[in-house]
């Protein structure tokens, strides 16, 4: 992921689950999260995982930014 986007900062858990215990994460899940709004979820992992998926949604996230005139508009 930090190939793809490095300029994007990446938030994983410790392998002794800190987050989870600190804030009650009981299932997996992928996200995207831009200016604290919640772009993408993904299914429960880790069967819910769906990485193409998120490929995807990625991928037309950066067509979007990298088209002649393209505006981002929040609402």
């Amino acid at each position: 992921m930090r190939e793809g986007a490095p300029d994007c900062p990446l938030a994983v858990d410790t392998m002794d689950n800190a987050s989870s215990a600190a804030y009650g994460a009981y299932f997996e899940r992928l996200y995207v999260i831009q200016e604290e709004k919640v772009m993408y979820q993904g299914g429960r992992g880790p069967e819910g995982y769906k990485i193409s998926e998120l490929r995807s949604w990625l991928d037309q996230y950066k067509t979007r930014l990298q088209s002649p005139g393209a505006v981002v508009i929040q609402v």
